[in-house]
């Protein structure tokens, strides 16, 4: 029944069909990455584990070094998965008798399939690396090989040190996830829901159409949360800001560790964060458009805070009191704390 919403095999074709190529590398120069690549994820488990004081169990799979086209396929799979059963408890909601047709729903699903695919194949030429949660499926830690040849020769970094960096920040996430095992159901769950909840009713659906011409100019003028700050409620604002406080925790702790790792294990690390720092405000002003669209430049800010957060309440309980964070749901931080940790801390700690 979800597929009525979502072609995602053809999200995949879109996907492969309009992501951009990689950088021009030989057969021997991409087996070569591949390699290194791999190989200087396996060498981040200990440093990542001492910094961090959290350990990846013995058995986790090792991190799938990917090109463009099969993170988008893995992607596409993990969406569907993920929004699967938010489309399931959608129609059960508004009713079978508001289902779509078998030749309205193919057309349906094809178009909302491009949509799907164009925006993978946006984010396939950005992605580093990621912790793929793979709802129903096995999750594992992706590399996206082309992503940081072209990075690095961006940056004019050395390869060596850049692969180390970024391996360490990933390596971090597979940690917060293998080592907190509740973690990814939370995760999931959370997403499921408000997934759920923001689909409109046909009133809400006028209601959103009209607010988007009013308002769309504001938007690309604007810094705001992108388009989600015009489609949402206020309900469902404040349980995205809860989502993403979670998310903000988890890519803070990345940028903290890779960091505090760098100094005994990546010579150049000082010189990788400055550069990659300025080029996270985007390049050329498509790029910058559609990061304003997606919300991406608000979602920057919130990591950036993330770190903040992460560093503050290292100064005031060390590494093991903020490890306290990975206790259970109730643990992790709210929306307002993440500006303020010593709020964390208070709640928390006392």
């Amino acid at each position: 029944m979800s597929n009525s919403y979502v072609d995602w095999e053809f999200a995949k074709v879109t996907g492969r069909t309009l992501v951009p190529a990689g950088p021009a590398v030989s057969a021997e120069e991409a087996a070569a990455e591949v390699g290194a690549i791999r190989e200087t994820a396996r060498r981040a488990h200990g440093p990542v584990a001492e910094t961090s004081r959290l350990q990846t169990p013995d058995d986790a799979p090792e991190a799938l070094v990917v090109d463009r086209p099969t993170w988008i396929a893995m992607n596409a799979d993990s969406m569907g998965a993920m929004l699967g059963p938010a489309f399931e408890q959608i129609m059960t909601r508004h009713g079978t008798a508001s289902a779509p047709s078998g030749f309205a729903s193919a057309i349906g699903g094809k178009v909302t399939g491009a949509e799907a695919g164009a925006l993978l194949a946006f984010m396939a030429s950005k992605v580093l690396g990621q912790y793929d949660l793979a709802p129903g499926g096995t999750p594992a830690l992706l590399l996206v090989a082309p992503n940081l040849v072209q990075v690095q020769r961006e940056l004019d970094v050395d390869a060596e040190d850049f692969r180390a960096w970024v391996c360490m920040h990933e390596e971090t996430h597979r940690v917060q996830f293998t080592a907190v095992p509740w973690l990814r159901d939370h995760m999931v769950a959370e997403a499921r829901t408000l997934a759920t909840e923001m689909a409109p009713d046909q009133d809400r659906l006028h209601e959103l159409t009209s607010s988007l011409r009013e308002k769309l100019p504001e938007l690309l003028s604007s810094g705001s949360g992108g388009i989600t700050d015009l489609v949402m409620t206020a309900e469902q604002r404040a349980k995205l800001a809860e989502l993403t406080a979670v998310m903000s925790l988890l890519e803070g702790h990345a940028d903290v560790v890779m960091d505090d790792v760098g100094p005994a294990h990546i010579p150049t690390v000082a010189e990788i964060r400055a550069k990659f720092t300025e080029r996270r405000k985007g390049v050329g002003a498509f790029d910058k458009l559609l990061r304003r669209l997606l919300g991406l430049e608000a979602k920057m800010r919130q990591y950036r805070d993330g770190a903040v957060f992460v560093r503050g309440v290292h100064d005031k309980v060390g590494v093991d009191g903020f490890n306290a964070i990975w206790t259970s749901a109730e643990t992790l931080p709210r929306p307002l704390e993440i500006t303020d940790p010593a709020a964390w801390v208070a709640r928390v700690h006392g």
